[in-house]
């Protein structure tokens, strides 16, 4: 037996990864991978696999920083492994 929870963010994630690259599926799948707290203190932008995070105060690139892995391999599975190699942050 496969939990909801589990089966809906990977129906999720498939659904995200067919749409054509643009500012508003990486908006969304940072959403997703972050959560709406620091997904709102923060803008982002991907270029050739580096998402480019700025934040509105140091603290929220602190929170970043600490779960860098963490969130690089839920953006990897949202919107494909190949798509985000790293994380730099301003």
């Amino acid at each position: 037996m496969v939990p909801l929870q589990s089966f809906s963010s990977g129906v999720l994630a498939e659904i995200v990864r067919r749409q054509p690259a643009s500012k508003e599926r990486t908006n969304f799948a940072w959403q997703l991978a972050v959560g709406q707290a620091i997904a709102r203190a923060t803008t982002v932008e991907l270029n050739d696999g580096v998402l480019t995070v700025r934040a509105v105060d140091r603290r929220w690139i602190q929170e970043i920083d600490r779960a860098r892995g963490m969130v690089i391999q839920k953006l990897q599975q949202i919107l494909g492994a190949d798509q985000v190699k790293r994380i730099d942050t301003r």
